[in-house]
């Protein structure tokens, strides 16, 4: 028996990066997966995935986008035992004295509408059938989540939010449904976008120069992790094997963020 099987899941924000990793993982691992994505084309390309379910085209900080994706889920499958968070958004490492009042203001209600609301939007229209079947949240964190530098003001403590999200959920879901988080380290062959109200939602962090070496010099381990790297670790949250596990976060990072010698 595979490590998932028989599970039934719904991947957010599964159209590339991390979260498609995360979906071929899981569909390699036996389970049923579905998935919410905002981008069209990137909808068009998850159908054509041997084995996938329901995909449903919205955007994940909406109500209606969220009970639809759930909906299809328990449709298609009979319930939803998993959901997985992998959607958000970057603000290229601005400073607070380099962002304007108004870019202020636009930026942080873009960052966490994306970054923290959305995930409490999707587990809340998760909720009922995640505690029917004694399921389980996986929210994606990041290295920003636990130190500076690695993002922006508003990029870093929408991810120190989402620390506060998965221990306050674990505790209020406990004990029906365990909530945890994966906090990936600098990713290679990732589309994380910039901020709409910054001017930078056309910029991608798979189109920088020089990631891969810049990646292998800020890890301990000298590594440049994949979105395929980080998918083990929502695989195993997902698993019988983590049953015993609720407001814990798993750090596929190198090393990242161990204090320097």
């Amino acid at each position: 028996m595979t490590l998932l099987e028989g599970r039934r899941c719904l991947v957010v924000g599964g159209g590339s990066g991390i979260g498609r990793a995360v979906v071929e993982r899981f569909l390699a691992e036996g389970a049923s997966v579905g998935v919410l994505e905002l981008d069209s084309t990137k909808c068009e390309s998850l159908t054509r995935v041997g084995g996938i379910g329901p995909v449903v085209r919205g955007d994940a900080s909406e109500w209606d986008a969220n009970d639809s994706a759930v909906e299809a889920v328990i449709d298609a499958f009979g319930r939803l035992d998993t959901l997985v968070q992998c959607v958000g958004v970057f603000d290229y490492y601005r400073g607070l004295g380099e962002l304007t009042r108004q870019q202020l203001d636009a930026g942080f209600d873009e960052i966490f509408a994306t970054n923290v609301r959305s995930h409490l939007v999707g587990v809340h229209a998760s909720a009922a059938a995640l505690r029917e079947s004694k399921g389980s949240v996986i929210l994606t964190l990041s290295t920003s989540s636990y130190a500076s530098g690695r993002g922006g003001v508003l990029y870093v403590a929408s991810k120190f939010a989402l620390r506060g999200v998965v221990e306050s959920l674990a505790d209020e879901m406990a004990p029906d449904v365990r909530v945890n988080g994966v906090a990936p380290g600098g990713t290679l062959d990732t589309d994380l976008r910039g901020l709409r109200s910054l001017g930078e939602s056309d910029r991608s962090m798979a189109d920088a120069s020089g990631r891969e070496e810049d990646l292998r010099a800020r890890t301990r381990l000298e590594v440049a992790l994949t979105p395929a790297d980080h998918a083990a670790s929502y695989a195993f949250l997902a698993s019988e094997g983590a049953r015993g596990m609720t407001g814990r976060v798993l750090h596929p990072d190198g090393g990242a963020n161990l204090p320097r010698r």
